[in-house]
């Protein structure tokens, strides 16, 4: 399992998507609670459900890991987590900082990957340009994104940073992570 995480609008669901077409890892489908942005598919972005469903997804223990970020709740449905590890594929998971510590504590022996922006004003252009968010909060993100780097820093978790300066170098590290954690086992 590689767990690719980092602060909103580092580019981590770009760098699975490319990740995954190159290496036919496994992806796993998080839940969410918010609504879809343009061009997202349920199902196959995200299963996006309603806070009832999820709180229900809660209560029957049938998520690896959940948070709560920004209003909305994201969580990863352990089954199918479960079905792709236990028949030997290699799953790739996007998740944020709080839910890969969630997930290292239930499995220490995934491979943590850590993506960061090449600095402030790139992840505040990169923010600014997904449209998905106003001034404020792309200024709140911010300030989530410097605490939350910070937090995944000194959990000791990550086996590797990558940083997101350029795309392709950033796909080509990652796809080679992935691609030594499938040799690996």
């Amino acid at each position: 399992m590689v767990v690719v995480s980092g602060p909103s609008g580092v580019g981590k669901s770009t760098i699975v998507r490319q990740v995954l077409a190159r290496t036919g890892a496994a992806y796993s489908v998080s839940a969410t609670t918010r609504s879809p942005r343009p061009g997202e598919v349920d199902g196959r972005d995200y299963r996006f459900v309603d806070r009832a469903t999820f709180d229900r997804m809660v209560s029957g223990g049938e998520l690896l890991e959940w948070a709560e970020v920004f209003g909305n709740r994201y969580g990863t449905p352990a089954g199918p987590v479960q079905e792709a590890l236990e028949s030997g594929r290699t799953i790739v998971m996007d998740i944020d900082v709080q839910g890969a510590m969630q997930v290292h504590e239930r499995l220490p022996d995934a491979t943590f990957v850590l993506i960061v922006p090449p600095g402030e004003q790139a992840l505040r252009q990169r923010l600014a340009n997904r449209g998905s968010e106003n001034g404020p909060e792309v200024e709140r993100r911010l300030a989530a994104a410097k605490s939350e780097l910070d937090t995944a820093r000194r959990s000791g978790i990550y086996a590797h940073c990558v940083v997101n300066d350029d795309l392709e170098t950033a796909v080509e590290a990652v796809t080679a992570i992935v691609q030594q954690e499938s040799v690996g086992r």
